[in-house]
């Protein structure tokens, strides 16, 4: 199976060297370094015509001073691993908005397309590793983006440590990235799997359920609570199956499989269009894309389709 996208393998990020101001810099200057442009937050790619792969679209330092982009705001990503050992060049990620990338000379030939992370991920046109390196970019811009001023007295934030860190001018108060924690669980009877849609979902796309974890849970509790607040379905039994990044803007799934007994569902119409029972057959159909009402499940890197594929194995 192709694998989920998870915690990119392709670069060193170096953690220990990020507060060294003077070697950040450098490596912002070195004529090797690659930048990753992410232009509203959507990384721009090279893509075939019938965008069934696509690949990140690398500019060079060169490239990035010609376009005039905002090197100075790039967030450092980490290093390339070499395959010999050691490590290579430095990679970072370059947030702009969609109106600097058009309105910048040569910008609408050069800085797209951009393609949100979601549609890259449901197409399965790029490799795991690359939508994992997109994944940390995009958390990372979108957690500078959203922490602009300190949240304990109201001053202006800057950023350290090669992005990883903001501290406040006035107070000296420091915020790091976070992930939030969100369970994503397969309920099944043993021979049938509950699929849910959402009004945020693509036309006719079934999904996993999924819930943040509140303060006080655990992620038993939490796909307890879930399971009976959007289905009311008993959830008797939990396992954990895996965790994945995916930076929407800023989460970790915990991929989960509830057992349940068969019951009608009770659906909570404020948080779902619709779920529905699914048999194993049916589902092989949507993956399959032969389903008789043109319904299908997400693509192939998210933990979504692990549980799915999982379900359909037998391996529940």
């Amino acid at each position: 199976m192709t694998p989920i996208l998870g915690a990119s393998t392709l670069l060193d990020r170096q953690s220990e060297k990020r507060s060294d101001r003077e070697y950040i810099e450098a490596l912002r200057k070195a004529k090797d370094t690659l930048y990753l442009v992410l232009a509203g937050g959507k990384p721009v790619v090279d893509a075939s015509e019938d965008r069934t792969e696509a690949k990140i679209r690398w500019f060079d330092r060169a490239k990035a001073d010609e376009l005039k982009l905002p090197v100075a705001d790039s967030i450092f990503l980490g290093v390339e691993r070499l395959e010999e050992g050691g490590v290579g060049p430095a990679r970072f990620a370059l947030p702009i908005s969609e109106h600097f990338a058009r309105a910048v000379p040569g910008g609408r030939e050069q800085l797209s397309p951009f393609v949100d992370l979601r549609s890259l991920a449901s197409q399965g046109a790029m490799s795991a590793e690359e939508l994992s390196l997109i994944g940390q970019a995009a958390a990372l811009a979108n957690w500078h983006h959203n922490t602009r001023c300190c949240g304990r007295c109201g001053g202006s934030m800057s950023s350290k440590e090669g992005g990883w860190k903001r501290e406040c001018w006035a107070c000296k108060h420091h915020e790091f990235p976070r992930m939030d924690p969100v369970v994503i669980m397969a309920l099944t009877d043993g021979e049938r799997l509950v699929l849910a849609h959402e009004e945020r979902f693509p036309a006719k796309m079934y999904s996993a359920l999924g819930g943040f974890v509140e303060p006080g849970d655990d992620f038993i509790h939490a796909v307890r609570r879930e399971a009976k607040e959007e289905v009311g379905l008993d959830v008797q039994s939990v396992k954990f199956v895996g965790a994945q990044q995916w930076p929407y803007e800023h989460s970790l799934l915990l991929g989960c499989v509830g057992q349940v007994e068969s019951g009608e569902l009770k659906i909570n119409t404020t948080e779902l269009a619709d779920a529905r029972w699914f048999s194993r057959d049916d589902i092989k159909l949507m993956m399959e894309g032969k389903h008789p009402d043109a319904l299908w499940v997400p693509g192939r890197h998210s933990m979504a389709y692990k549980l799915i594929q999982d379900f359909v194995d037998g391996n529940d």
